[in-house]
């Protein structure tokens, strides 16, 4: 794909100054290099550019390809969780996601609403944390939402958040990238990174262009955001926790014409203790505007090599849906599943990985949860690349049990 950049220019080379590679030609010298261009790559660009600094992404696909988990119309707005370490990246994320619908003239988000249900354990915990920030939500009873909701069936105690709902996703990524761009960000798409090889004062990336050449580029550091292959990525470079990519295979369902006219909410279905054995796991889902309800389980994938998906869901995983959907859905055709694959990118606990090594800095590990954390986590990985500011201490790469870097020590940051 044609390379293009913002209005401040194309980023200065320096041939003189730039080492040879592996017998590659050093051809540019950015301030950053950002690997990956999902979500999370294009919102670090976003910050970064912002700063001023000369910056550019590598991106292996196309934009909005669906190889990864940033492609697709809709993603969750959720904030029903009790840990502050989400809730306050979700507060930030909110405020971030109305500056860039701002600047860009695009709504990016639609707060009709969010219900958590089912585990009460869960439900209470996530109520108490955000009754505790005077968070805009109410405890319902399953009659009351199902007044409300008539689509819907539900179990214990509601949730309903108010200022939660749904994030036109697709229209995200291309925010971002427009403004990357207009700040001076070069993203090359197409452009697959071969080898990251940090040294004492720069980094290398050797890069696959569409045509097929190799060149290399160097930056003062780099930030990884490469999804289901990151740890190809850094494979010899930093220490990771384990990270288990797997195939998730979400559906849309059409609305039912006796339910045209009700309102849909974005939704949390957390199963209940007793029902956990033997059934799937939690749902999630939320309304896609022309495309129907999407519904999906959380993380309940097989294991996959990114290269080499299926893109097809198992029979067992398409009946388990189907038969959830005509549970707890009578205002959905559970026989109209319009099927989606995406990855998801696991940590054992889930929660993600933002750290920085010597000249790399990595997000990753995003366990099907992160994109409504999309700007405050751009704004974290900015930062710690930079080292104006540690990522929060539940992210970094010691509270995953992991330390140092094949015997370097932690650099907070380059400038």
């Amino acid at each position: 794909m044609p390379t293009t950049s913002g209005r401040l220019g194309r980023a200065r080379p320096h041939p003189a100054s730039v080492p040879k590679h592996s017998g590659v030609p050093v051809i540019e010298h950015f301030d950053r290099i950002v690997i990956g261009g999902g979500a999370m790559g294009l919102a670090t660009t976003w910050q970064l550019a912002s700063r001023g600094l000369r910056v550019l992404l590598l991106e292996r696909f196309s934009p909005g390809h669906d190889r990864g988990a940033s492609h697709g119309a809709t993603r969750n707005m959720n904030n029903a969780y009790a840990e502050d370490h989400y809730l306050d990246l979700y507060d930030e994320a909110l405020r971030l996601w109305r500056e860039l619908e701002a600047e860009s003239g695009r709504q990016l988000l639609t707060l009709n609403g969010l219900v958590t249900h089912g585990d009460p354990a869960r439900v209470r915990a996530a109520h108490d944390s955000l009754a505790a920030r005077g968070a805009a939500i109410e405890l319902i009873t399953p009659d009351e939402a199902a007044m409300r909701w008539p689509g819907m069936r539900f179990e214990g105690d509601v949730l309903v958040n108010r200022d939660a709902g749904r994030i036109h996703a697709a229209d995200a990524l291309e925010v971002l990238d427009a403004l990357s761009r207009e700040r001076g960000a070069e993203l090359r798409y197409g452009h697959r990174v071969l080898a990251i090889d940090p040294g004492p004062d720069r980094v290398t990336a050797t890069v696959e262009t569409p045509a097929g050449d190799v060149a290399a580029c160097t930056a003062e550091g780099v930030v990884v955001t490469a999804g289901a292959w990151t740890s190809q990525l850094l494979d010899g470079l930093v220490d990771l926790p384990p990270l288990r990519v797997t195939e998730e295979h979400p559906a849309h369902f059409a609305v039912r014409p006796e339910f045209a006219s009700a309102a849909w909410p974005s939704f949390n279905h957390f199963q209940p203790e007793v029902r956990r054995t033997g059934y799937r796991g939690n749902l999630y889902g939320m309304l896609t505007p022309g495309e129907g309800i999407k519904v999906g389980f959380h993380a309940t994938g097989d294991e996959v090599d990114p290269d080499r998906r299926s893109f097809r869901a198992s029979d067992v995983a398409r009946a388990q849906l189907r038969e959830h959907v005509a549970h707890w859905f009578p205002g959905l055709d559970p026989d109209s599943a319009a099927e989606i694959s995406c990855t998801y990118t696991l940590t054992p606990s889930e929660r993600f990985v933002l750290d920085t090594r010597g000249r790399i800095t990595v997000g990753a590990g995003f366990s099907g949860q992160g994109f409504k954390f999309v700007p405050a986590i751009g704004r974290v990985l900015a930062d710690a690349t930079l080292g104006a500011a540690r990522p929060p201490e539940a992210f970094r790469l010691d509270a995953h049990g992991v330390r140092g870097v094949h015997g370097v020590h932690d650099v907070h940051g380059v400038r």
